[in-house]
C-alpha cells in the first residue's frame, strides 16, 4: 500500500466529516448553491482531489452526497470505478488483425461463427472499435427499456408471452382489439428527466450517508484488480444443500461471478440477460452467484418501484434471514446456476465490491480477466459476454499472445466512463 505523505489529507477528511455532520442535521435545507456560496460538498470534492489523488473510491461518493447529488452515472465512485478487461479493442486488434487494416474480418478470427456473431454487435461482418463500445450506462433510457419495464409485471427480468398479452390489453383501453398510435404514445410516455418523479422527493443526505456506510449502496472496498488472483471463499448455497469453494472451481472452465440482491431493481431487470448467458455458455463456463446485502430495504433507501412488484423487506439482521430472502429471490428470478449466500457481515461482498451488483470473469488460472464498473450503472452482462467469448478463444490463434505482465498496460485495459446522462 502506498504511504500517505501529504499532511493535507487528514485535514481534508476532517473537513468532510465536519461538513456532513452539519449537512445531515440540516437534512437538505442548505440554500441553493452559487459561485459565491458553493455547496460544502463541492469544496470537499476539490480539496480531496488535490490532496489525495489516489484516495479510496468511497470518499468521492461521500463528497458528492454532501453536495446534494442524487448519485447519477457520473457522480461519486461511478466516475472512477469503471469497467476493466483484458479484452478491449486494442488487445483484440493486436491479436487477430493479421493484415493490419484496423479491423478483424471473419477469416481472421479463428473461433466458431456463433462466437464471432456475438462479438460483431453491429452485424457488419467485421470487428471494429464500435463493437467494443459499451459506454452508455446500464440504465440509459431507450424504447426497448420502456417496453421491458412496462411488460415485466412481476419484476423478475424476464418478459413472457403472457405478460406481453397483458400489456396489450392494458394499452387497448377501449377493447378494440388493436393498438393505435395514440394508445402506444399513452402507454409509453417518456419518463421525466433531471430528478425524481413529480411529487416524489429523492433520498435525503442522511439516508444516502447511512446507505453508504452500511454498504447498502456499495462496498467501501474497490474489489480485486484486473489480473489479480481472485480472493478465495467458501459459501453455502441458498438451499443449504452444499458449500462451494471458489478455488476448487478454478481450472477446467472460466468462472462468471455474479453479485446481486433482491431489492436492487436494476439487478433484477438484468437477471434475464444473465440467465441467457448462462444457458448459452454453461457448457464452456461456470456461473455462480453470490447473494449480498440488500440495496433498497424498507428501513433504508426504499424504492416505490420495488413495492409495485411486491419486493418490500427490511435489511436482514441474521444469516438465517438473509438465506430466507435469497431463497425468495431465487424462486422469483429462476436462475439456472448456484446462488451462494454471503455471511451476514458481508465478507465476500465487501472484498469483491459486490454491492449492489457486480460481474467478474475469472480465467482458468484464477485471475480476474474482467470486472464491470460499479452497479447499477456499470452492470452490463453484454459487456461481460464480450470478454467471455474472447477469453474462450484466447488460445485459438497463431498470433503472439499477450504476456501476463501486460495486464496493467493501458493497451489491454478498458477504463470507460458513462457519458453525461440524467436518470
Amino acid at each position: 500500500m502506498k504511504s500517505i505523505r501529504s499532511p493535507r489529507i487528514p485535514l481534508a477528511i476532517a473537513a468532510a466529516l465536519a461538513t456532513v455532520s452539519g449537512s445531515a442535521r440540516a437534512d437538505d435545507a442548505n440554500p441553493a448553491p452559487s459561485p459565491a456560496n458553493p455547496r460544502p460538498g463541492e469544496v470537499v470534492t476539490v480539496a480531496l482531489s488535490e490532496a489525495w489523488p489516489d484516495r479510496p473510491e468511497w470518499l468521492d461518493m461521500f463528497a458528492d452526497i454532501l453536495r446534494g447529488s442524487q448519485l447519477g452515472p457520473n457522480d461519486g465512485w461511478f466516475r472512477r470505478a469503471v469497467a476493466r478487461t483484458r479484452f478491449d479493442w486494442p488487445a483484440t486488434r493486436e491479436r487477430f488483425d493479421r493484415d493490419g487494416d484496423g479491423k478483424v474480418a471473419r477469416g481472421e478470427f479463428p473461433g466458431p461463427d456463433a462466437d464471432f456473431a456475438r462479438l460483431d454487435r453491429d452485424h457488419d461482418e467485421a470487428l471494429a472499435p464500435a463493437d467494443f463500445d459499451f459506454s452508455p450506462h446500464a440504465l440509459t433510457p431507450s424504447p426497448g427499456a420502456m417496453l421491458f419495464y412496462r411488460a415485466d409485471g412481476d419484476g423478475n427480468g424476464k418478459v413472457t408471452r403472457e405478460e406481453l398479452d397483458a400489456l396489450f390489453k392494458r394499452a387497448d383501453g377501449g377493447g378494440q382489439g388493436f393498438l393505435s398510435l395514440s394508445d402506444l404514445q399513452e402507454a409509453f410516455r417518456m419518463p421525466s428527466r433531471g430528478g425524481p418523479a413529480p411529487g416524489r422527493e429523492g433520498p435525503s443526505r442522511t439516508t444516502l450517508v447511512r446507505g453508504l456506510f452500511r454498504q447498502e449502496i456499495g462496498s467501501l472496498q474497490p474489489g480485486p484488480s484486473l489480473g489479480e488472483k481472485a480472493p478465495d471463499f467458501s459459501l453455502k448455497t441458498n438451499d443449504g444443500a452444499e458449500e462451494l469453494t471458489l478455488s476448487k472451481l478454478v481450472g477446467p472452465k472460466p468462472i462468471v461471478l455474479v453479485f446481486g440482491n433482491f431489492t436492487c431493481g436494476p439487478f433484477r431487470s438484468q437477471a434475464g440477460d444473465v440467465e441467457k448467458l448462462n444457458r448459452m455458455y454453461r457448457d464452456r463456463a461456470t456461473f455462480v452467484m453470490v447473494y449480498v446485502r440488500e440495496a433498497h430495504p424498507t428501513d433504508g433507501w426504499s424504492m416505490d418501484s420495488n413495492e409495485r412488484v411486491g419486493v418490500a423487506l427490511p435489511q436482514p439482521r441474521s444469516y438465517e434471514e438473509r438465506v430466507s430472502v435469497a431463497q425468495t429471490c431465487g424462486e422469483r428470478l429462476g436462475l439456472g446456476f448456484p446462488m451462494l449466500v454471503d455471511t451476514i457481515d458481508d465478507t465476500v461482498g465487501a472484498r469483491y465490491s459486490g454491492m449492489p451488483s457486480r460481474l467478474y470473469l475469472i480465467d482458468r488460472d484464477g485471475k480476474v480477466a474482467y470486472k464491470n464498473g460499479r452497479g447499477p450503472f456499470g452492470f452490463k452482462p453484454a459487456e461481460l459476454e464480450h470478454s467471455l467469448v474472447l477469453l474462450l478463444n484466447q488460445g485459438e490463434t497463431s498470433a503472439t499472445p499477450h504476456l501476463e505482465g501486460t495486464l496493467s498496460s493501458p493497451t489491454v485495459r478498458t477504463e470507460k466512463t458513462a457519458p453525461d446522462a440524467e436518470r
